[in-house]
């Protein structure tokens, strides 16, 4: 189950995993970023640190190269985390319309143009989102976070694969999810 609270509290860095994720500008890698979004004490910080030392290596040019090789070109590391697992069936379609409803029971205008399992406009989501004390709010994100938990790791696998840079990003991603679900607690603790 995942625990409100705790995802409330982090969703700040879902800002910095939306704008790292989305193509790459001037302003993505510019050290006020790092600075507005970043503390030490984000889980999977050391891999936040590597991916962003990393990207700090190459120009934009070559980022934006990257990232179209990447994730344009790579059908296994694609953004859309349902595609992977579901391609163009019946049960994509249905998630998407569900991920849909959520995004606009919540108040995000969704672009026509953008298909709902879209992993930036899934962290954009959640850092601009406003569910504190939504009754609807624990269904709702607990679905969320199992369609990034299970898209994000066919990402990450073939992120790693093609040796990408990208790969810190997403493996800190998912500890950050990872750290937002309450562990149930047995009566004998």
């Amino acid at each position: 189950m995942i625990n409100l609270d705790l995802l409330y509290e982090k969703k700040h860095i879902f800002g910095f995993f939306s704008h790292q994720l989305n193509y790459p500008e001037k302003l993505t890698f510019h050290p006020d970023m790092w600075n507005e979004y970043v503390t030490e004490d984000a889980a999977g910080y050391e891999d936040l640190q590597l991916y962003w030392e990393t990207m700090q290596t190459y120009s934009l040019d070559e980022i934006q190269e990257m990232y179209t090789y990447t994730f344009d070109f790579q059908k296994d590391a694609t953004l859309f985390m349902t595609y992977v697992k579901f391609a163009d069936s019946k049960e994509r379609g249905q998630t998407l319309a569900q991920l849909k409803v959520l995004y606009e029971m919540f108040g995000l205008e969704m672009p026509d143009e953008e298909l709902s399992d879209l992993l930036p406009l899934m962290c954009e989501f959640i850092y601009a989102a406003e569910w504190k004390g939504d009754p609807r709010a624990q269904q709702s994100f607990t679905m969320l976070l199992a369609v990034i938990e299970d898209g994000s790791y066919f990402l990450m696998k073939a992120l790693e694969k093609y040796e990408s840079p990208w790969l810190h990003l997403i493996r800190a991603l998912r500890e950050t999810c990872k750290s937002c679900i309450q562990r149930e607690v047995s009566a004998n603790d």
